[in-house]
């Protein structure tokens, strides 16, 4: 046998698991002693370990035997010789006993085989039971003999991980395995006949799990908190975090290595940080750390297994806040030398700044005061070095010169005067100060899903005014999702909904919510406080595949359906994806298959050589990574249908893949062409109808035409009070002006038309039978060629007489005249004047 590693074989060791052979330091494998070969095959486990590392490589050797001929050039009796290829067909039949005769006919007892180890992965997805191996000996062709295993595992707890067929000698697995539960079981196998005699020596069986990797790394700590001191060099030591992963760290599976996914924020430098992948050191990279401009970094830090590969291996992160702690690099200054304040100021509004950006460094405040302020010491805290504030509480009057200087020296390297000294005169006036958070923005970690009522914090603010008895009253200002409630009294934070990380609410995974904290002083001051809520996320979300809808063609290997899912969680409760097909129904499989491309995407294809066009639901099972994982069963609806050589759909194939066959597509035709037929035959009669209409309209005698003959005045009038009409408006105008400057268009029919008016007949002075019926005759000739003359069915009123008249008075009529009258004249004048000779020139009546 042959090793090599990176070391180059230097000092590695050889074993094996069998007491009759060994193996030499360069690979050489011998036979311990003398000893009978049995027949077919033998397996040998051979061990390469590294005395320095503990590493440990093993490799399956077998052996493959051929019996040797007597001398008398005949094979052993009741034995038959096995050949190469069988024995190589039979490597999953285990023959732990092995009997042979020796060559006087006696038979005498074989030291009995070292199995092999058996390896069976954790996490197998069956179906169960799944046979291991299989156990025979060479005596179940004499008699019948029962198999039966014991040990951990099968007769002792964990009961019935391992069983048996006592007939055939099958040995099954019952369940999943599971390497960090168990890595390894030891059996033992028994041999036994009908009446339970012992026919065997028991033999020894190990299991050993294989391991997968199916466990994240999981940090030790979710936020690990650091420092280092401002100013510090590249490759200062911060702080380390560990990972620890319960698959086989001999193994890629549980081999951490470490990364930095993001630094906030980013000053002077994206790269602040480094860390060693695989201790977990965090040192500093970059110069220019500076507590003055950026006091605290916070930095995420991933753990991935598989030796850090991003694509197959499992990853958690964990975050390091990092304080830039204070150095002593910069003296106090005072702005300016002197302030005078004469008039009394309110409390926090006249202010004499001192810049030390270092707020744990000691200053020391000499003040000479005078009037009636009282002396002021030496203060420790940097705080009141920072803002020589003007409080009511702590001095209501004082005049002092202060000067102000480091106790502690300068940090090396800087050239500055160590104290600076100012003198100022203030009277302050006391008024109601506003309460105050003293922990503002406050930042809380919790995980999404704690149920309604449970205690968040307590968030509670300071007053000031001391000299006031005044109370403080808590209630929210801002609450954008309602789930949190606030105490009234002292500020104490409970949910009043379950927080859910997915909600829109959320940016960043934080929750933000501010508080209001008003006094009851006159006037009412208030402070406000803002609460951020960082919710950890956990696997609450199942994922769903996308897209839910595709096309296929009906004949596999022209094109496939690139699926993915979509999850509302983050990492790791994300991907990778594990994409299956649901056992039942049985055509779903039988049908269709899936082939992952990575832990994100998968394709669905056709299984079978040809499948009808139509609309399929194909239900997917999606299972996200999360811990534990979740699961979903999606439906994807398929269009499968005829394609073209490009591997695209047609469009016959299109309308069958719809679901209709060719019977429905020539009923459906059919139904058009009637359609078309039933819309032609409406249009033809409607142009039939509107013909005869027209026709009947032509057989009308215009005479019989009475529209707008009958007017219709159905007003009675309202007595006296309706006799107050203005007649003149009735009257022709004597001017045309509103006339002539109307706009052309359709007129009124009792308007004066303009322009030049027809020469209507003048009736003529000697009177003459006939006249009359040629005066009309000619005024009805001259309206219908009058472009300006009203419509043809308004009334024409020829009311000039013309001037001579012959006719007398009526009232010289008389119906007991007793001259007679010549009517007959009146015939000449027409119709309707004939009548009326008829009536009066007819002859003498009684």
């Amino acid at each position: 046998v042959k090793f090599n590693n990176c070391a180059g074989n230097k000092g590695v060791r050889y074993e094996t698991n069998s007491p009759d052979f060994k193996v030499r330091a360069d690979g050489t494998m011998y036979a311990a002693h003398q000893l009978q070969m049995p027949s077919k095959q033998l397996i040998l486990m051979v061990t390469a370990w590294d005395p320095q590392t503990l590493g440990r490589w093993e490799a399956i050797v077998r052996f493959l035997v051929a019996e040797k001929s007597q001398h008398n050039g005949h094979k052993p009796k009741g034995r038959k010789a096995v050949p190469v290829e069988v024995a190589q067909q039979q490597s999953d039949t285990l023959l732990p006993w092995r009997q042979h005769q020796s060559a006087n006919g006696l038979r005498r007892q074989k030291r009995d085989w070292v199995i092999p180890p058996i390896n069976v992965p954790e996490n197998s997805r069956g179906p169960f039971p799944q046979q291991l191996v299989r156990i025979r000996s060479d005596k179940d062709k004499e008699i019948h003999i029962r198999y039966s295993i014991t040990g951990v595992g099968a007769d002792q707890p964990p009961m019935e991980v391992f069983s048996i067929d006592p007939v055939s000698g099958r040995m099954y697995v019952t369940r999943p395995m599971d390497r960090e539960e168990r890595a390894s079981y030891h059996l033992r196998a028994h041999a036994v006949d009908m009446n339970g005699n012992k026919v065997e020596n028991p033999i020894d069986l190990y299991i050993y799990v294989i391991d997968m990797n199916d466990n994240r790394p999981e940090f030790i700590n979710q936020v690990y908190n650091g420092s280092v001191d401002e100013g510090s060099k590249p490759g200062t030591y911060v702080m380390t975090v560990t990972a620890n992963d319960a698959d086989d760290g001999t193994t890629a599976n549980g081999m951490v290595r470490y990364r930095i996914v993001t630094q906030t924020p980013q000053s002077p430098s994206q790269n602040m940080f480094t860390i060693n992948s695989e201790t977990g050191d965090i040192v500093t990279v970059a110069a220019g750390l500076d507590r003055e401009k950026v006091q605290q970094y916070i930095v995420i830090v991933q753990a991935t297994d598989m030796e850090g590969n991003l694509n197959y291996g499992l990853s958690n992160t964990a975050t390091a806040i990092i304080t830039v702690t204070d150095v002593n690099d910069n003296p106090p200054e005072f702005t300016t030398s002197t302030v005078s304040i004469n008039t009394s100021a309110p409390e926090a509004r006249q202010q004499e700044a001192v810049r030390d950006g270092t707020p744990c460094a000691i200053c020391a405040l000499t003040c000479s005061c005078f009037g009636s302020s009282r002396p002021r010491g030496p203060r420790e805290k940097m705080q009141h070095c920072a803002a020589l504030a003007v409080d009511y509480e702590m001095n209501r009057a004082f005049m002092l010169t202060v000067m102000v200087s480091n106790q502690a020296p300068l940090a090396s390297g800087i050239q500055m005067s160590f104290q600076s000294t100012a003198g100022v005169t203030i009277s302050v006036t006391d008024v109601n100060e506003a309460p105050y958070f003293p922990t503002n923005h406050k930042l809380i970690r919790l995980e999404e899903g704690v149920p309604t009522g449970t205690v968040l914090t307590t968030f509670s603010a300071v007053d000031p005014d001391r000299f006031m008895q005044q109370a403080v009253r808590y209630s929210k200002l801002s609450d954008p999702a309602n789930w949190l409630n606030i105490n009234a009294t002292n500020g104490q934070i409970t949910t009043a909904a379950v927080l859910d990380r997915e909600s829109d609410y959320i940016k960043n995974n934080v929750y933000e919510a501010t508080f209001l904290a008003a006094d009851n002083g006159i006037p009412p001051a208030s402070g406000t406080g803002t609460l951020q809520i960082y919710l950890i996320d956990i696997n609450d979300n199942a994922p769903e595949l996308l897209p839910k809808e595709a096309q296929i063609c009906e004949k596999p290997n022209l094109n496939v359906i690139n699926i993915t899912a979509a999850d509302a969680d983050i990492d790791p409760n994300v991907g990778p994806f594990v994409f299956e097909l649901p056992s039942v129904p049985s055509a779903v499989r039988k049908n269709w298959t899936i082939t992952r491309l990575n832990g994100d995407y998968a394709q669905l294809s056709l299984r079978i050589m040809y499948l009808e066009a139509g609309v399929y639901d194909v239900p997917i099972i999606v299972t996200d990574s999360g811990n534990p994982p979740l699961y979903n069963t999606s439906v994807i609806k398929v269009k499968v249908c005829p394609c073209d050589e490009n591997g695209d759909c047609t469009t016959i194939g299109a309308v069958a893949a719809a679901g209709l066959g060719t019977g429905a597509i020539i009923a459906i035709l059919i139904c058009i062409i009637i359609l078309l037929t039933m819309v032609l035959l409406f249009v033809v009669w409607m142009k039939r109808r509107e013909k005869e209409r027209h026709t009947k309209q032509l057989l009308i005698d215009p005479e019989d035409d009475v529209r707008d003959n009958i007017l219709k005045y159905d007003e009675e009038g309202g007595g006296e009070e309706d006799q107050d009409y203005d007649l003149s408006q009735l009257q022709q105008p004597e001017t045309m002006d509103h006339v002539l400057n109307k706009t052309p268009g359709v007129r009124r029919v009792d308007e004066r038309p303009i322009g030049a008016e027809p020469q209507y007949p003048i009736r003529p002075v000697i009177p003459h039978p006939g006249d009359i019926g040629d005066f009309i005759n000619e005024g009805l000739r001259a309206a219908d060629n009058d472009p300006t003359a009203p419509p043809y069915d308004s009334l024409l009123v020829f009311d000039y007489e013309g001037s001579g008249s012959t006719a007398g008075s009526v009232s010289s009529l008389n119906s007991s005249s007793s001259g007679d009258q010549d009517y007959d004249y009146l015939n000449d004048w027409g119709p309707r004047f004939k009548k009326l000779a008829d009536m009066y020139g007819g002859g003498e009546e009684d």
